[in-house]
């Protein structure tokens, strides 16, 4: 169905704006920083020792907190200077209802993705991750009309070969599940699924602000009822070290990461943002070997290996494609 776009804000311009020139170094940064959070977010969960769902609870709660905080100040420091008009706008009904599925998926989301968590390795948890764009570019040609360079797909085989050697040739006495890696299969499926509907927000002209600040409480309608059903008795009973991480994932991930991300668009092209995210699952294991003592084997390190190279290919030969057809 067409969306009527919305008012664009040139506060914070939505994803898919050209890159200011001569701004590749702050962009750069900016990833950076978000590879960095991201990649600690999942070890420090497993580090926390509470279960996943009660950690996606206080998360959401406090990043849709802070969001609000930010879209207020915003607006109250450019009403200050006169500048209202270019301020984030309070979303209306309309912007509530055209974010809620990406909100309600983006809950589900993030409560089995810490579930899984704590149930497999950071290895396998990261590397099944790292498979998203297989699914991301065939289903952005579905439903949005995008080109991609289909041949590109050849190179998804070497990322899956890769994912195999990860999977099957751990250490046998690791902390990898064959449950846990199925949730990360489903985490992928609804992962998919929320990009899809955040790139239909955004196109419609959702800034960034007001797209978290909207998601964030959208997303405690499916990830409150999942926690209260699954793990009610241990909401009020973290412990310091839970409290802690808790925290640490409202900043890194809900305010830092996607932050830098947003902030990324602005300045670097789409396609140099994602190959660069290939580096995040090794990153993610090598943090978890510093901070959880997991470790994996020569043939995994060989298995991650293929799976960024054939990663990055494929992401690198899609957005050629997608180059050309524009």
């Amino acid at each position: 169905m067409t969306q009527r776009p919305l008012r664009r804000e040139t506060a914070d311009e939505p994803a898919g704006s050209t890159p200011r020139p001569g701004s590749s170094a702050i962009g750069l940064l900016a990833v950076g920083a978000a590879i960095i959070s991201f990649s600690l977010s999942t070890p420090i969960v497993k580090w926390s020792g509470t279960t996943g769902v009660v950690l996606s609870f206080w998360r959401m709660w406090l990043s849709s907190a802070a969001w609000w905080i930010v879209l207020i100040t915003m607006r109250s420091s450019a009403r200050r200077r006169g500048t209202l008009d270019q301020a984030p706008l309070l979303p209306d009904r309309r912007t509530w209802l055209l974010i809620a599925p990406a909100g309600l998926l983006f809950g589900v989301n993030i409560s089995l993705l810490f579930t899984a968590a704590g149930r497999t390795s950071i290895a396998h948890l990261e590397f099944i991750a790292a498979l998203t764009p297989l699914l991301v570019v065939p289903a952005g040609a579905l439903f949005f009309g995008e080109r991609p360079n289909w041949s590109a797909l050849r190179f998804g085989i070497i990322s899956l070969v890769g994912v195999a050697l990860v999977l099957f040739f751990g250490p046998s006495t690791g902390t990898a599940s064959l449950r846990g890696d199925l949730l990360m299969v489903s985490v992928i499926f609804v992962w998919t699924g929320y990009l899809l509907f955040t790139k239909r927000a955004r196109a419609a002209g959702t800034s960034t602000v007001t797209f978290m600040a909207c998601m964030m409480p959208l997303g405690l309608l499916t990830s409150v009822p999942i926690t209260l059903i699954s793990a009610s008795d241990e909401v009020l009973g973290m412990t310091r070290r839970g409290r802690l991480v808790a925290f640490l994932l409202a900043v890194l991930t809900g305010m830092v990461a996607h932050g830098c991300i947003a902030f990324a668009q602005q300045h670097l092209p789409i396609g140099t943002i994602t190959v660069m995210q290939t580096s995040q699952p090794a990153l993610a294991v090598l943090f978890a070997f510093m901070i959880l003592g997991e470790s994996v084997r020569l043939l995994q390190v060989v298995g991650m290996i293929l799976v960024i190279v054939g990663i990055a290919a494929f992401t690198i030969v899609s957005q050629q494609g997608a180059q050309r057809e524009r």
